[in-house]
């Protein structure tokens, strides 16, 4: 019996998830959208720019489109995983701090019902933000989420040297807070958020690297149609039976012997003890193409369990000039 013959005794169908039919794409089909928020994070300005800076309705359908914010990543997937929206996005990697842990997280082991239907790419562009009057000068603290503090750290310390810099949930809350101090206090966050809160921005391109961007990731209960026209890459999660030699091997091989292209790979706690890991792997390619089903399948023979988390189209770089 061959290989693939064998392995298809012993493994599930990986390709077997209800798939949409639709002629657009799910996230943009979607009537309900979840998101990272509060209003004015760069969650909600990557999702303002991947519905075409038309999030309020749906041309195609000709229906109101609601975006909804929830305050975690947890609380955003899980809505997503209930029903309480049609899709959520989600951040999931950074060009600078790496993967986002608790969204990797969360799709490995909280849910089993979701898919990734699309990703999108961010330029992050860092502004100084204050309440009107306030000068950089004037400056006293400055707030923001721990990523975006260091994400300007060269910056921060070159122009505000001897100012505090204080931690806040999200880029957004900070300059909600900002907003709300008499002091002169600053803020690290978005256009998007000084409008919210009614703040204005003090200096532009803060950031330390100009390439920062985000990797973003739609989430939906249906899996993506696997026809569109657009290069697709496919995420999946390997969990190894235990930790021996050439255990990551054992997965590499299949992929390199079908000539499959890795874009990522990366491991995680397995939340099974102490030096126990998981591996999460992105591929081009679709789950209904043969080369990719069949690597698949023959890694559920070897394997403690392989997860696909979406067989998707690829986010296009981002352009750096900004939109708003």
């Amino acid at each position: 019996m061959d290989e693939a013959a064998t392995c298809a005794t012993r493994g599930i169908d990986l390709a077997a998830w209800q798939t949409s039919t639709l002629d657009q794409p799910l996230m943009l089909a979607a009537h309900t959208v979840g998101f990272l928020g509060p209003r004015g994070t760069f969650t909600e300005e990557a999702l303002i720019a991947a519905l075409g800076g038309e999030p309020a309705s749906d041309p195609i359908a000709g229906a109101r489109r609601e975006l909804i914010p929830f305050a975690s990543i947890y609380d955003t997937v899980q809505a997503v995983s209930k029903g309480e929206v049609d899709c959520a996005l989600v951040p999931i990697e950074n060009s600078i701090e790496g993967s986002v842990s608790v969204t990797v997280d969360v799709l490995a082991h909280e849910v089993d019902n979701l898919q990734i239907v699309r990703e999108v790419r961010q330029p992050i562009t860092h502004r100084l933000i204050a309440r009107p009057g306030v000068r950089l000068e004037d400056v006293q603290k400055v707030v923001s989420h721990p990523h975006a503090n260091a994400q300007c750290r060269t910056w921060l310390r070159d122009h505000l040297p001897d100012v505090e810099v204080e931690a806040a949930n999200s880029t957004a809350k900070a300059v909600e807070r900002v907003a709300a101090q008499e002091a002169p206090w600053a803020a690290i966050g978005t256009v998007l958020a000084a409008k919210e809160y009614g703040c204005v921005v003090l200096c532009e391109d803060i950031e330390d690297h100009d390439d920062n961007e985000t990797r973003f990731i739609f989430l939906s209960r249906l899996r993506e149609r696997q026809d569109l026209a657009e290069p697709y890459k496919t995420s999946v999660v390997c969990r190894i039976m235990k930790d021996q030699p050439g255990a990551l091997l054992l997965i590499l091989q299949e992929f390199a012997h079908r000539y499959i292209n890795l874009t990522k790979i990366e491991s995680r706690p397995s939340k099974r003890g102490l030096g126990d890991y998981i591996f999460f792997i992105d591929m081009e390619g679709t789950v209904s193409q043969a080369q990719v089903a069949d690597a698949l399948r023959c890694l559920t023979c070897k394997l403690l369990e392989v997860k696909v988390l979406g067989s998707y189209p690829v986010g296009r770089p981002p352009q750096r000039a900004d939109a708003f």
